[in-house]
């Protein structure tokens, strides 16, 4: 009997304690909801605030890791048009750019090619067109990369015939 006692104690005790802490999870997360800003104005004040501003890379910095492919020629898709383009490829560090240089020949200029070849003139044409190209080209290469990423991709020429 006496270790039946002790057993319903103990059992108490441990459903107590875990009461406990489920209301204090509980009014924890309620009190941190409430320190939120609640119309749309004040949430983007608090992502400001929380984020840390980084140093920005000189322009000798930018220089060294950017990579220039110039004049590649290739038809598009579907008609008789095609395009001569070049791009100068940013990346985040030095490895990511020799690493970037080693496989220029090969799988990015392969790619590139690709890319071109199933789009039409319609999708290239204007900044639209700009911008659907080289986030294309962004999603394909960096996969590509293990030292570094492409951090921007700028079309520095670009003749549509």
């Amino acid at each position: 009997m006496f270790k039946n006692k002790i057993f319903i104690l103990i059992v108490s005790i441990l459903i107590a304690i875990t009461l406990i802490l489920t209301a204090a999870f509980v009014l924890w997360n309620f009190m941190e909801k409430n320190n939120q800003s609640k119309d749309p104005a004040g949430q983007a004040k608090d992502a400001v605030e929380s984020v840390k501003p980084t140093k920005a890379p000189t322009a000798e910095v930018v220089k060294e890791n950017t990579a220039i492919i110039k004049d590649i020629l290739t038809n598009l898709s579907g008609s008789q048009n095609f395009i001569k383009i070049s791009f100068a490829f940013e990346l985040e560090n030095s490895k990511g750019k020799k690493e970037f240089d080693s496989l220029l020949d090969s799988a990015v200029k392969g790619t590139i090619v690709q890319t071109l070849g199933d789009m039409t003139k319609e999708q290239i044409e204007g900044s639209k067109g700009s911008d659907t190209l080289t986030s294309t080209l962004m999603n394909k290469l960096n996969p590509l990369l293990h030292e570094g990423k492409i951090k921007q991709i700028w079309i520095t020429d670009k003749v549509l015939q």
